[in-house]
């Protein structure tokens, strides 16, 4: 079962899902959070709502009132082998504590999504700003103006996190019997990623922030290049190899070893000297890729193995890549929105298995009735009393 809204905690859902796992989602079908979220269609409906719950079964309950809460209770806590797992980001207290819940199913296991351990409020923005990160990205100049990142990064690493969190604790239920509550705030996410990186050693020994460096890469060689014809490129050259290839894409082999004699240094050898002497190589670097146009450094860099990409819009890179990939990462889905487009499936493949077609995101609500009967058996008396009486509600197409 889900009960969640935002990112990580749906996400988490959609990834069980596409490894097998059969996911009912509930919402509450007077103010659901998510279900007119951006990106939206032309028509208003919801691409992001589609797009994260793909495949779910869609169950919308009045939560306003004891009737819809006693039925999402219900559905958490239904019997099974193969049942009793939920997802959400709800509050830790409330109707859908773990420990009333686990009253009615003693081996339930509940993820919890938060966003501070005590239960403060966060998202992915809150808890980057917290812990610094958008004051180390951008350029220097900016000094203390922050520079937010678009990518929710706590929050896609702990749906993925969460999954197989949830995973572990299913097997030691098996193993075991137990149940028990998984606590995953986005704060701690974010501060074991941040220290697995080595950045919470790397402040706590020097006693300062890292600088600023702009579209350079840390402790590497890397940046960004503009071409004669106006385009621009990153480059990266992390491995010997790497860097190798590009000096001789660039036929810039006499220059370094020059620079290696005055300097006293061994680019090849040292990725540290790379970083270190990264002003004078990017000058080299740039000029060189100045008097070349993208396409010829696109021929030369892949003969040499260099590490690069262009930068470009998604749109252009759709267009250059959706008709390349044969493989089924996509499937030209229609959803509820009347729309129909690319929709990308799991995004692993599993040895001795094809990727399956992704499946349409359900209507909302949807699946209220299917599954009251199918899970709870609900007759279809009490099913229209519920309807009639606002709990639940039967969803126009």
């Amino acid at each position: 079962m889900e009960g969640a809204s935002f990112i990580a905690a749906p996400s988490c859902g959609l990834y069980l899902l596409q490894y097998g796992a059969e996911v009912i989602r509930f919402d509450d079908l007077r103010k659901s959070l998510d279900r007119n979220r951006w990106p939206v269609a032309p028509n208003g409906a919801s691409l992001y709502w589609e797009g994260l719950n793909k495949g779910k079964k869609s169950v919308a309950l009045d939560l306003s009132r004891p009737e819809g809460r006693e039925i999402a209770a219900e559905l958490i806590t239904a019997p099974g082998d193969d049942a009793g797992l939920f997802v959400t980001n709800y509050p830790a207290e409330g109707f859908l504590s773990h420990a009333k819940l686990a009253a009615r199913r003693a081996d339930l296991i509940t993820l919890r999504v938060m966003g501070w351990p005590d239960g403060r409020q966060a998202v992915d923005y809150t808890v980057n700003s917290a812990f610094g990160v958008p004051l180390m990205t951008g350029p220097a100049f900016l000094g203390e103006e922050p520079v937010n990142h678009v990518l929710p990064a706590w929050d896609l690493l702990a749906g993925g996190y969460g999954a197989f969190s949830l995973l572990a604790a299913e097997n030691h239920r098996r193993r075991t019997g137990a149940g028990g509550e998984i606590r995953l705030p986005l704060s701690d996410v974010a501060l074991t990623a941040l220290g697995n990186l080595g950045q919470i050693a790397e402040v706590t020994m020097e006693g300062r922030d890292r600088d600023r460096l702009g579209n350079d890469l840390y402790g590497a060689f890397g940046r960004d290049f503009a071409t004669r014809d106006g385009k621009r490129l990153m480059v990266v050259a992390i491995t010997s190899r790497q860097w190798t290839g590009l000096v001789a894409a660039l036929n810039l082999e006499a220059e370094m070893e020059a620079l290696e004699r005055e300097l006293d240094v061994d680019f090849v050898a040292s990725e540290d000297e790379r970083f270190l002497k990264r002003d004078v190589l990017f000058s080299l670097v740039s000029r060189a890729i100045a008097d070349l146009d993208r396409t010829t450094l696109a021929q030369r860099f892949d003969a040499n193995g260099v590490c690069w990409g262009p930068y470009q819009t998604l749109e252009a890179a759709l267009r250059q890549e959706l008709p390349a990939r044969a493989d089924g990462l996509f499937t030209a889905t229609a959803h509820p929105s009347g729309m129909t487009y690319p929709t990308p499936g799991a995004a692993a493949t599993l040895p001795g298995r094809q990727r399956g077609a992704a499946p349409s995101a359900p209507i909302f609500g949807g699946h209220t009735e299917e599954v009251l009967t199918e899970v709870l058996g609900y007759s279809s008396g009490r099913i229209a009393t519920l309807v009639d009486d606002g709990v639940i509600d039967r969803p126009k197409a």
